[in-house]
């Protein structure tokens, strides 16, 4: 009889530890995105680019505001190599820090016109927020 619930403890925490490991693998693979510099990101596939991060610097030229509604449009320049460049296309509340040579994170997918779709955009914080040392 002590065998018998043995096996029925075992049982169900054979079943426990394989839904708890379908659980991390179902969240891990569904909400993973790859976070890569504009470089990268021109070099890499589009199956790798249908869900990713890019960080680089808003280009001087080509910031366009969406006339429809809020966005904007703008070129995406890798912080090291400048000639490397994606376009970008952002719907929604653009961060007052938003301007031409602002290092940004945009969060979206590589769309089928090879724009480059955010539905996130971030702005690094400029360095007038940062402390400063004070003699006093």
């Amino acid at each position: 009889m002590a065998c018998k619930n043995i096996s029925i403890y075992l049982v169900a925490f054979c079943l426990f530890l394989g839904g708890v490991g379908y659980l991390a693998y179902a969240g891990f693979t569904e909400n993973s995105v790859y976070f890569l510099n504009v470089a990268e990101a021109r070099a890499a596939t589009p199956d790798k680019l249908a869900a990713a991060r890019l960080f680089g610097t808003v280009a001087a030229q080509g910031i366009e505001k969406h006339r429809d509604g809020p966005g904007v449009t703008f070129s995406l320049e890798d912080k090291d190599n400048a000639s490397q460049a994606i376009v970008v296309s952002y719907s929604g509340a653009v961060p007052d820090a938003f301007k031409a040579g602002a290092e940004v994170i945009v969060e979206g997918g590589m769309g089928p016109e090879g724009r480059f779709t955010a539905k996130l955009l971030i702005t690094k914080c400029p360095s007038k927020y940062q402390k400063q040392n004070r003699n006093i």
